[in-house]
């Protein structure tokens, strides 16, 4: 059975010392777990006893097609009206706890695995009815819409039912779970895990168009951002600009397994000089 990292806030003793893997700058970001904490938490309009730590929203400049949180929901609470955005899409993937999300009036019993994708203008509604808290990644995206495109419908899934692809050539040290078709050209965001057993590797530096959110579920590994290798573990978040480069090598002992954002499907915007 899979683990998945869930934060659990707090605040760091006055003996611990400042220096940390915590990483800004042009091309990426590295969000270590430990800077989840209580003071950085924040709340959400119509949200009861829910708190979330936002890791990633656009900026200008930088990653600018999504926004991504790490949402802790106390036993009773949750939203009855939980997007303010009508154009919002937004996938959910449950850490820990149990989630009772309705989507359209159908009621789904989430639990650790589950994954749900919530098309924009869909109505939804998500609740904790159990007695501990629920921890789960929500992403959002402002969906693009294209004439002739129908809007993808919504769906919820459990990992475990979903069979990794393993990457060719890689004896399965390296594989990807995918929860949406490829050629489905109704989604313009994917948001796959993938996977590594002790010893695999992206071989060579990805560079690429696409944006990521990178939440690391289970294990370590080495992570090649740009120019820098920094060492990663379970519950770090990275957030990649367009054309940054990538690799990795899984550290072990165990898995290395995360959570993937990219932007896909649709042509790039076009900047219109002044007239």
């Amino acid at each position: 059975m899979s683990n998945y990292y869930a934060p659990r806030g707090g605040l760091p003793p006055q003996t611990r010392l400042t220096t940390d893997r915590a990483r800004f700058n042009e091309a990426y970001m590295v969000l270590p777990r430990g800077s989840m904490t209580d003071i950085v938490a924040s709340l959400l309009p119509f949200w009861d006893d829910t708190r979330l730590w936002v890791l990633a929203r656009p900026l200008s400049g930088f990653a600018e097609t999504f926004s991504q949180y790490v949402v802790e929901v106390a036993a009773g609470g949750g939203s009855d009206r939980p997007e303010a955005d009508p154009e919002a899409e937004a996938v959910i993937f449950v850490l820990e706890g149990a989630l009772q999300l309705t989507i359209d009036g159908q009621e789904h019993a989430l639990e650790p695995g589950s994954y749900a994708f919530l098309p924009p203008g869909c109505s939804w509604s998500a609740r904790n009815a159990a007695t501990e808290p629920a921890i789960f990644q929500w992403l959002r995206k402002a969906y693009e819409r294209v004439e002739g495109i129908d809007l993808p419908e919504a769906f919820v899934v459990q990992e475990r039912e979903v069979e990794p692809a393993e990457m060719p050539g890689t004896d399965g040290a390296w594989s990807t779970t995918r929860f949406v078709d490829p050629a489905d050209l109704r989604h313009d965001m994917h948001v796959n895990i993938v996977n590594f057993q002790p010893g695999g590797t992206i071989p060579f530096p990805e560079t690429h168009v696409m944006e990521h959110g990178i939440y690391i579920l289970e294990g370590k590994a080495m992570y090649l951002l740009n120019e820098d290798w920094v060492e990663v573990e379970a519950g770090d978040f990275l957030w990649l600009r367009a054309f940054c480069p990538q690799a990795c090598y899984a550290s072990g002992p165990g898995p290395f397994r995360y959570l993937i954002y990219k932007d896909v499907n649709r042509h790039m915007k076009l900047g219109r000089p002044f007239s």
